[in-house]
């Protein structure tokens, strides 16, 4: 029995030392080539482009209608004239303001990209460069969710209702939120 015990742990090192040889590579394998390594080209490009990524989905997913989607979405939503005026406007203003945020961001992330890159990060300087970054970040989300609010106040109940639909929204999405009955 007492072999055992010594045949055992070599066992285990050995299958041990076999299973890092054969281990799977990091989800962020191919990230370190990124120019700024949080952000991928995409990503860089919706900022750039004042695309939302994802950061309205509190509203859009609870009945409050993004303007980029009602625009492309009008003819099938019915948006009169002046809806579909001031629709535009509010896109126009959104992307006036979120543009420059976006690039705020990058070129935030590629500040702090380069600090760990050249070994010059400190606990200071990552205090204050993650502090800049997350203020972007919420001023951005900020409005991208205000212009869903925003479009909401422009559309009728029903072409609230067909807007959800047509983004294949569960009828359930939003109903029963928000000002004026309209969900």
């Amino acid at each position: 029995m007492a072999r055992l015990w010594i045949v055992m742990p070599a066992t285990l090192v050995a299958v041990g030392a076999a299973q890092a040889q054969h281990a799977s590579p990091s989800p962020y394998a191919g990230m370190e080539a990124r120019q700024i390594k949080v952000l991928s080209d995409q990503q860089i490009a919706d900022l750039r482009a004042g695309r939302g990524m994802g950061l309205a989905l509190s509203a859009e997913l609870n009945g409050y209608p993004g303007p980029i989607h009602v625009l492309e979405l009008g003819d099938q939503l019915g948006l009169s004239g002046e809806q579909r005026t001031r629709v535009q406007e509010l896109h126009t203003a959104m992307r006036a303001e979120t543009v420059p945020l976006g690039e705020r961001l990058i070129a935030q992330e590629a500040d702090l990209d380069w600090q760990f890159a050249n070994k010059a990060v400190t606990p200071a300087s990552l205090q204050a460069a993650t502090a800049e970054i997350g203020a972007t970040q919420g001023a951005l989300r900020g409005a991208h969710l205000r212009y869903h609010l925003s479009t909401l106040e422009i559309l009728t109940p029903e072409q609230v209702r067909r807007y959800g639909e047509l983004r294949g929204y569960g009828v359930s999405a939003g109903h029963g939120h928000g000002p004026k009955g309209h969900h």
